[in-house]
């Protein structure tokens, strides 16, 4: 099994899909299945961000973007995962679906952003559960 055989994709917004699947394109002749995945965060026992129904939406048509973009070039699975830690749900995704890599796109920002956000991505590749690439910025991006 090759490192790139079934990549796990977290998007997080509509953009965010459009530019994670033109960096993951030039790398698709050695991708045998993309499973997209869209995290909502729950607030666990806190308010959550956004009504339900909305983030089911925002997911919706998030995936739906990685979907109209990457299908027919290889195959594309869907899922909507719910948790209070981004991190550790995206691990378990991919372990439950058998991914052989996570592939993400840093999404940028100050030092500061990326402090007071928790910086998914230092999280994802500090102690990863299975192989973690960064793609590169695509030019135009």
């Amino acid at each position: 099994m090759a490192l790139l055989d079934h990549v796990l994709l977290p998007v997080v917004t509509e953009a965010d899909a459009r530019a994670t699947c033109d960096a993951l394109r030039p790398h698709l002749d050695r991708v045998q299945r993309v499973t997209a995945l869209h995290v909502i965060e729950k607030g666990g026992g806190t308010v959550d961000k956004a009504p339900l129904d909305k983030r089911r939406e925002d997911a919706a048509a998030c995936l739906a973007v990685v979907e109209t973009r990457l299908a027919g070039e290889v195959p594309v699975d869907t899922r909507t995962a719910f948790g209070t830690d981004v991190v550790e749900t995206i691990f378990d995704e991919a372990a439950s679906v058998g991914a052989t890599v996570i592939a993400v796109r840093p999404r940028g920002g100050s030092r500061l952003v990326q402090f007071i956000a928790g910086d998914t991505a230092i999280k994802l590749v500090t102690d990863p559960e299975v192989p973690v690439i960064s793609l590169p910025e695509v030019e135009g991006e």
